[in-house]
């Protein structure tokens, strides 16, 4: 089974012990080039900062279930963790879930002027990304966007 299939597969069982437990999963990594293969599962706790708790009661449950579905016949080790802080944003799903989040945007050249934009998260579709940035709407065209990065919010 190929490794992204295992993803899919290990996300599908995650994301209703997750919800169970309060929390959102964030992301599904599975890295064949160590030895062990690493599981990684990122979570996040929406009502308060994630905890050491949230990533021990997560990593039992889905432990349980991935013992019993004998989904990844070969060795390997389950890491549990918050995204953390200052996280560079990739998947469609973490745009989704960091939306709201301070975010820092770097660009290949200028854009209007600017190679870095500073706001919240609204979106990404296929063209832009998406910031308000004191109250305004920016669009940011995607072709330029060499990285997204969370920053350090004040929300606690």
């Amino acid at each position: 089974m190929s490794a992204s299939e295992i993803i899919r597969q290990v996300s599908e069982l995650a994301e209703p012990i997750a919800t169970q437990l309060g929390l959102e999963l964030v992301a599904v990594l599975y890295q064949t080039h160590t030895r062990p293969a690493t599981l990684r599962v990122d979570i996040r706790n929406p009502a308060q900062g994630t905890g050491l708790t949230d990533c021990e009661q997560m990593s039992r449950a889905l432990e349980e279930v991935l013992d019993q579905t004998d989904l990844i016949p070969s060795a390997y080790v389950l890491e549990v963790s918050s995204p953390g802080v200052e996280r560079t944003l990739t998947t469609d799903r973490e745009f989704i879930v960091f939306r709201g989040f301070p975010v820092m945007v770097k660009t290949f050249g200028p854009v209007d002027g600017k190679k870095q934009w500073e706001g919240r998260l609204l979106e990404r579709d296929g063209e832009y990304v998406y910031l308000t940035i004191a109250g305004r709407r920016v669009a940011v065209p995607r072709s330029q966007v060499a990285r997204v990065q969370l920053m350090r919010s004040e929300r606690g």
